[in-house]
């Protein structure tokens, strides 16, 4: 089918001034028709006809043909045919003559005579001849190709080249000879002259014989590709001399852009060699030719004059984000070579714009949560809240953060970005982290990994970086446990070994291959080992996952083996009488029994002394297990322990079987109850002790897998209900391996045991388990989100189905837990689409959730907010709640903006009743009254309307008239079992709402009035235990608004009744850590634990819950209340009462760390030493001067800069990643994590406090983060101004690097006297901050407590304030900002205005380099340290807070110099990749640096010190970048292209600039005039308008 362009294509080449036109360039190229016709077919002149073509007659001058020409344009009228056709003819004619030099010379001369005349267009002529120029190429790359390599068969026609019909992009081209379009290149190298140099070459094999030899056939394609080369480059520079012509003329931005898109396209192709698989071998020693190296720099002729600052025709930031530096097979070419250089230069600096200044040392906490930006529009809603940041990314060549599985495996050893991964992944497993993470994070190893799987995008940590990391862990373990005796260091082995199983059994880690390099590892280093920890460790694998099993016939199988039983060690530990001594010593014979049952032909390398001894276990089972010395569990002494770990490990399943034995050697019984007839009791069994998690911890991990499951057997599927004693033997099972054992329990089990957990027994105890037990662990797994929707399941199930209260208020109150355990924004459906599943209590609690979240978090990155506000939208929908004024003030404004219009309904809802009030009254009456008939709970419960059931309550409420006798309770309670558990809650909140009205309308005083209505409610729930009382104190907060109702609340908080309650819950639940509690449980009867509501029609008795554990997840959310009321008052005296209970709840240190920063600068000192009581002041790692300083009465004065050099050393040594491998003993490093420092005459020491489990810590979670809270609280605890706080911490992080580096010497013998330094140097400059307070601090015994040098410390220092200042409230912030301000405008080389200017370049030089290398050089300023404070701030802030950056321009302009402007961009350039995905947040970041750029640079500024264009030549490559970068949504490709709305922002700006400025930024305009990216990209126009 033929295009339109081809029937154009048609006209031009019958269009009659075609020959007239041709046959004109023919006569003056001296070129005769015959000439023309025969050109590619006649043979080659001899001497005579030579002689004959040089007797021709010359053309006429050149100056001639300007004036033939226009008398024949005279000739035609259609000019613009005829420019088109003239067009057609010299494109035709500069391809079939490039080659001939005098030809060529006046086709230049009349492409340029007609461009000045107009006759041609060259816009429409270069882009023309380029795509034409390409099309020949290509025609004589596939001639090449099919001489090359059908070249027996076509030898009888070697002149024949493939169609012009084979160009596909060649729509412009028109060729005199279609047949060959490179017909001048036949002139140099054509089919016949190849055939006679072949010829001469090898006279024996004639040109004609199909049998031509190997020899032959490669010197036929290397003369063919010397002269395919030749005639290319000399196109190719012909094309050149006429662009050079060209741009002297004004030609479109979008040719400027064709020509630079071809031109480096040639220069990224310049060897054409390559073209061709085969070619390859028979042009090795091939070198460049003339041709080629001319052809190269007319290309950089062009290039460099497309890309002059003077005229800016095209950006040069198009050479620096081109391939070009990529380019395999550079030439040794001194031009080019500058080209490159001058490249490499502008690169670099535009990429330290894109980078933060602490890249080198910044590597992420485990302490803190930091999520992944998403663009992926394809994923729900959950995995994009899910998602988290890289924890490392590793930086382009253009400065662009990347990261992922790919990029990983590039990574060279030793380089610093493996550095930096491997100081990330020890710190990792030094510091359980929480599997979540690693799996996101860890590169599957390739023997396990399925070969259809995808590069996973966040993992960054290659399985020879985790096997190195692996090695390295145990190798610190090694030594901790022979240098440091006195430590507990079985406690870390257990801790790793959970964590290496998970990296095992995940496919993280091959273990043939760990141990071929842990072997390797420990031969290089020549470590010895010493104890059998090792082996212990090996064995745990094998016996847990038969990896050994796995591959019968392989023989590396053997030598694995044998490596693994070489590491152990016949030495006894020092500490014989420990349980794990004894464990090591018999781990041996553990292993080669297990070797030997997985593979019978292993015996030959097994040891017999390891069987021998293990005959000694057998015998000691024996013992143990007949007769009167049989174990008890509870009272084993060392060895038994020992022994019976080790049996565990060969046979697991008879130690499985020993535990359960001990759970059930109580026996059963029937289960008693007051409300039980005799034929409804159920069995149960006796209760005993549990199993210490002491002994648990010692068995395998083979054994845990076999007791988890057999327990859950037993618990959830087993005849008798199971014993407090064995859930919780479960419960601290899954908790002390929370890597190895656990399983999403909801999916898991039902699956496993479907029929029975439809059952309502086994429903509730794991509902309990997971809402008293494991809700930290969910947590800490990253679960909790997940559980979240799988329980709004269960209670979208249950909220409209009669009578399922117990199992539905379990899993409401369950689901408030986790709504409160979210420390992110999350939605309230997986899909994020549609309604919520959830009740009217879960949307309040979800909004409030979320404040607290976004208030003391943030939103940690803008693609969460498209979710976010449809999500509280959906909410809205569902809910008829209003929050009060006083709430409100304190949500976030992204909350209380969408909130504070919402219309109040409660008149609404009061005149609802008032209309059903005369209705309800009456049927309440024949209900409730005292001699009721109780037949007719039935007949309302069966015919009531179900808009008058939810005034029950609200009716009955009424009826007593403060005399709980005058109503029928029995039949109450029976009505209110048989409604729904959506019904009793609608009930609830109805009744508030008219009791509130009521007491309003009343005439009696208001005290009078409270202690009336507390009377009546303390009837309904503690005296017959009507109505559910956590929902009640929740409807009863949320109406705030009405002055009784908090009163109310107190009041009922301080009834005897209830304090009673919670009593006996604190004597029956005992300490918060269950896990060590080895005593007998007592079970509560059901009754007495849940009230008449829940419990009347139940049977199943409870295990952790109750009445008062309900309220656990409540009592904060009233404090919160009393707080946002300013009931100051009764928020303490609440405090007071229920500290204790309060501390039982899973979440209590993160209540007291987001109540104080949730209102910060609201709360009174006796408050917030209130709220600090709930925390068990024995196990937080508060400073120890913290509680002088939280009770100091003196606001003014701020602790001492000592006081928060501390909290930052905390942080250095226990958070930030350590900057070396941790050695133990004398000799080397004294770096230790969690260490205590003490002093000594002979140097520092360190006592060991050893690494935290997570059920030591289950929250916040791991020891990092209760670390880094725990200062956060103390910073937030402090009655001093943000102010100060700031301000001493910046003090510490200006100054401690350059005085720790000149008290260097400290470290090395010198005494520990205060170090100082002078103001006015140039590197320790105090940037107008007074010195006398921060010689409070000793350098020398912060560096003596770290471990670290004091270069190394200064360093992580800064590092450790910009994460603890990004953790702080934002008014913290806002002081940072201004903080930081000052420093700069008051620094010695900015406010001297009489330095030299090369002074002043020096300085910010330095000032902006990396602070390692500041440290190293002794060059660190007060600028360049707080812009690296700035930006290890900015690496830990969510995205939301950012907003706030702008504050730190807006307090340094007006800028008046470019060294500020420097500084300016330095800062917070490497923000705008960070909000590139935010568009309003970027949009208003670059419109604050691009005033900036107007201070200095607009067209009426005066900066203090002339300055050039030039000058910011980066700046205006890292604008061009930037906005590629944000237009791409990520690493910028050579499709990149700006947003409409950015250039629109240009345009604006660009108007108020300099001209010798504005026009280096012209193409970031939307205008096609002058923009390339306008004018390539029309919609980008179309879209700004």
């Amino acid at each position: 089918m033929r295009t339109p362009n081809d029937a154009v294509d048609a006209d031009m080449d019958h269009h009659p001034a075609r020959t007239a036109i041709l046959d004109l360039f023919n006569f003056y190229l001296g070129i005769n028709g015959s000439e023309n016709t025969d050109d590619c077919t006649r043979e080659p002149p001899n001497k005579s006809q030579k002689r004959v073509t040089a007797s021709r007659v010359l053309p006429p001058c050149n100056e001639q043909f300007l004036v033939d020409f226009d008398q024949l344009m005279s000739q035609f009228s259609d000019q613009e045919q005829l420019r088109a056709v003239t067009e057609s003819v010299l494109i035709s004619l500069v391809i079939q003559y490039c080659s001939h030099a005098p030809r060529a010379e006046f086709l230049l001369f009349s492409i340029s005579s007609l461009c000045s005349t107009g006759y041609i267009n060259l816009d429409t002529f270069l882009s023309s001849l380029l795509s034409s120029v390409a099309a020949a190429e290509l025609l004589a790359c596939q001639g090449n190709q099919m001489v090359s390599t059908v070249l027996g068969s076509n030898l009888t026609q070697p002149g024949i080249l493939p169609s012009s019909d084979l160009i596909p992009y060649a729509s412009n081209f028109q060729s005199s000879n279609p047949a060959s379009p490179l017909h001048s290149f036949h002139g140099i190298g054509s089919p016949v002259q190849l055939e006679n140099e072949i010829s001469s070459c090898d006279p024996s094999a004639p040109i004609t014989s199909s049998d031509q030899t190997l020899a032959k056939q490669q010197s036929w394609t290397k003369v063919n590709m010397s002269a395919r080369d030749n005639g290319i480059s000399i196109l190719r520079q012909l094309c050149c001399k006429i662009i050079l012509d060209g741009l002297k003329f004004n030609i479109k931005p979008v040719t400027h852009a064709e020509i630079f898109h071809h031109m480096m396209n040639w220069l990224v192709n310049w060897d054409q060699r390559h073209q061709g698989s085969d070619e390859s071998n028979c042009i090795r020693s091939w070198s460049p030719d003339k041709s080629l190296t001319e052809c190269l720099h007319s290309c950089l002729d062009v290039i460099w004059l497309l890309v002059e600052d003077d005229k800016c025709r095209v950006p040069f930031y198009e050479l620096l984000r081109n391939c070009l530096l990529l380019t395999e097979n550079i030439p040794d070419d001194v031009a080019l070579f500058a080209v490159m250089l001058e490249i490499h230069k502008r690169r670099d600096m535009m990429a330290m714009h894109m980078q933060m200044l602490d890249q080198h040392l910044h590597c992420p906490s485990f302490g803190t949560n930091r999520y992944i930006p998403q663009t992926t529009t394809s994923i729900t809603v959950d995995q994009v809240t899910t998602m988290r940041y890289s924890p490392i990314t590793y930086p382009s060549v253009l400065g662009e953060p990347l990261h992922g599985e790919d990029l990983a495996a590039s990574i060279e050893k030793e380089s610093l970005d493996w550095e930096r991964a491997m100081r990330c992944l020890r710190h990792a497993m030094r510091n359980n982290v929480s599997p979540d993470w690693l799996k996101r994070v860890l590169v599957l190893a390739p023997s396990n990994r399925p070969n259809s799987q995808a590069p996973i995008s966040g993992a960054v940590f290659t399985t020879e970086m985790t096997c190195e990391a692996a090695i390295d862990r145990i190798v610190e373990l090694v030594k901790l446990t022979k240098s440091v005796p006195d430590v507990d260091s079985w406690h870390e082995w257990l801790l790793f070994a959970d964590l290496f199983y998970f990296l095992v059994k995940s496919g993280c880690l091959n273990l043939f291959d760990f141990v071929d390099k842990f072997v390797a590892h420990l031969a290089d280093h020549q470590i010895i080992l010493k104890t059998n920890h090792v082996t212990w460790l090996l064995t745990q694998i094998i016996r847990a996952e038969h990896i050994l099993h796995a591959s019968d016939t392989s023989p590396r199988k053997v030598k694995t083996t044998q490596k693994i039983l070489s590491m152990h060690t016949e030495e006894t530990s020092s500490d014989s009488s420990s349980p794990q001594s004894t464990l090591l010593e018999y781990i041996s014979s553990c292993l080669s029994l297990r070797i030997w049952s997985l593979d019978k032909a292993m015996r030959g390398i097994l040891n017999d002394g390891h069987f021998l001894k293990g005959k000694k276990i057998d015998e000691w089972l024996k013992q143990v297990s007949e007769g009167e010395s049989k174990m008890d569990y509870t009272n084993m002494d060392d060895r038994s322990t020992g022994m019976f770990w080790a049996v565990s490990y060969m046979t697991g399943q008879y130690a499985c079987d020993t535990v359960i034995s001990w759970l059930t050697s109580g026996g059963t019984e029937l289960l008693s109850a007051s409300n039980l007839q005799s034929s409804d009791r159920i069995m149960v069994m006796r209760e005993v002790n549990p199993v210490p998690v002491s002994l648990l911890s010692g068995l395998s991990i083979h054994t845990w897998l076999k007791l988890a499951s057999q327990l859950e057997e037993t618990i959830f599927n087993g005849q008798a209900v199971a014993s407090i004693a064995m859930v919780e033997t479960y419960a601290r099972l899954l908790l002390i391996a929370p890597h190895s054992l656990f399983r999403t329990h909801l999916s898991y089990l039902t699956q496993r045991f479907p029929s029975t957990l439809n059952k309502t027994g086994p429903s509730l105890l794991l509902l309990e388990l997971l809402n008293y037990r494991f809700l930290s662990l969910y947590r800490y797994l990253g679960k909790n989100k997940t559980l979240m929707y799988d329980v709004t399941k269960i209670i979208a199930t249950l909220k409209r189905k009669r009578g399922e209260h117990r199992t539905f208020r379990l899993a409401e109150n369950l689901c408030i837990n986790l709504l409160l355990s979210l420390k992110e924004v999350f939605a309230a459906k997986k899909e994020g689409k549609g309604s919520t599943e959830f009740t009217e209590t879960l949307n309040r609690i979800t909004i409030m959730s979320l404040a607290i979240s976004i208030k003391t978090r943030g939103v940690a990155d803008a693609d969460h907010l498209p979710y976010l506000l449809p999500m509280v939208e959906h909410i809205l929908a569902t809910s008829q709640h209003t929050w009060s004024e006083k709430t409100l003030r304190h949500f976030p404004s992204l909350l209380r903006n969408t909130l504070i219009g919402r219309m109040n309904k409660r008149s609404l809802a009061i005149q609802a009743w008032q209309q059903a009030e005369t209705t309800v009254i009456n049927q309440c009456s024949q209900l409730l009254s005292p001699a009721a008939d109780p037949s007719y709970a039935k007949t309302y419960i069966g015919h009531s309307f179900p808009q008058h059931r939810q005034y029950l309550c609200s009716g009955a409420w009424i009826l007593m008239q403060d005399h709980p006798e005058n109503i029928n309770s029995a039949n109450l309670a029976l009505v209110l079992r048989e409604f729904s558990p959506e019904e009793v809650t609608a009930n609830i909140y109805t009744m508030v709402d008219v009791m509130l009205h009521r007491l309003q309308m009343c005439q009696q005083p208001f005290q009078e009035l409270t202690m009336k209505a507390c009377a009546n409610l303390a009837d309904f729930i503690f005296t017959h235990e009507l109505l559910p009382l956590d929902i009640l104190f929740l409807a009863l907060i949320d109406r705030d608004d009405d002055p009784h109702a908090l009163r109310i609340v107190v009041s009922l908080l301080e009834s005897q009744e209830l304090q009673d309650k919670i009593k006996i819950y604190l004597t029956n639940v005992g300490q918060p850590e269950h896990w060590f509690f080895s005593g007998t449980f007592k079970r509560v009867e059901l009754q007495k634990a849940l009230g008449n509501h829940l419990s009347c029609k139940e049977r199943f008795p409870t295990f952790f819950d109750g009445f008062a554990s309900r309220l656990l997840p409540v009592i904060p959310l009233i404090i919160y209340r009393l707080v946002e009321n300013e009931a100051i008052d009764a928020a303490d005296r609440v405090l007071k009462l229920y500290s204790p209970f309060v501390h039982c709840y899973p979440l209590h240190f993160t209540f007291v760390r987001d109540i104080l920063s949730y209102f910060y600068g609201h709360l009174p000192g006796k408050l917030i030493l209130r709220i600090l009581s709930v925390l068990d002041s024995s196990k937080i790692p508060f400073s120890e001067s913290f509680p002088q300083h939280a009770n100091a009465s003196n606001a003014a004065t701020s602790p001492p800069l000592e006081y928060f050099a501390t909290l930052l050393l905390g942080i250095v040594n226990n958070v930030v990643p350590p900057l070396n491998n941790i050695k133990y003993g004398p000799g080397e490093d004294v770096h230790v994590p969690h260490k205590i420092p003490t002093t000594s005459q002979t140097g520092p020491t360190y006592a060991f406090e050893g690494q935290k489990a997570f059920y030591q810590i289950p929250d916040p979670g791991t020891y990092t983060q209760l670390i880094l809270e725990t200062a956060v609280i103390e910073i937030l605890s402090l009655p001093v101004s943000p102010s100060q706080i700031v301000s001493s911490l910046i003090q510490i992080a200006v100054h401690t690097q350059p005085t720790l580096i000149q008290s260097n010497h400290c470290l090395h013998g010198a005494s520990t006297e205060v170090c100082s330094f002078s103001q006015s140097s140039p590197t320790g400059g105090s940037g107008g901050i007074s010195t006398s307070s921060v010689s409070e601090i000793s350098p020398c015994k912060l560096a003596s407590q770290s471990g670290y040098t004091s270069q190394q410390l200064s360093c992580l220092l800064i590092q450790a304030c910009g994460l603890l200042l990004a953790q702080l409230p934002q008014e913290f912030h806002a002081q940072l900002y201004i903080e930081a301000a000052r420093v700069i405008k008051d620094s010695w080389s900015l406010a001297d205005g009489k330095r030299a200017l090369r002074e002043l370049d020096s300085a910010v030089g330095y000032a902006l380099l990396d602070p390692t290398w500041a440290s190293q050089d002794n060059t660190s300023t007060a600028v360049g340290t707080i812009v690296s404070l700035l930006h290890s701030f900015y690496s830990n802030l969510p995205q939301e807070w950012l907003e706030g950056t702008n504050l730190l321009i807006k307090h340094l302009r007006p800028v008046k110099s470019v060294w500020v402007l420097r500084i300016v961009f330095r800062i917070m350039g490497p923000l705008l990749p960070r909000v590139a995905n935010s568009r309003s947040l970027f949009k208003k970041t670059l419109l604050m640096l691009l005033s900036v750029l107007v201070d200095v640079f607009g067209k009426n500024s005066q900066p203090s010190t002339p300055v050039k264009a030039a000058d910011i030549v980066d700046i205006i490559d890292f604008l061009h970048h930037v906005v590629h970068y944000e237009g791409q949504g990520g690493p910028v490709e050579s499709t990149s292209k700006p947003r409409a709305e950015i250039l629109v922002l240009f345009g604006k700006v660009v108007e108020s600039l300099r001209p010798d400025v504005q026009h280096l930024l012209s193409h970031l305009k939307p205008d096609v005039n002058t923009s390339i990216y306008a004018a390539t990209h029309p919609n980008l126009v179309q879209n700004s308008m």
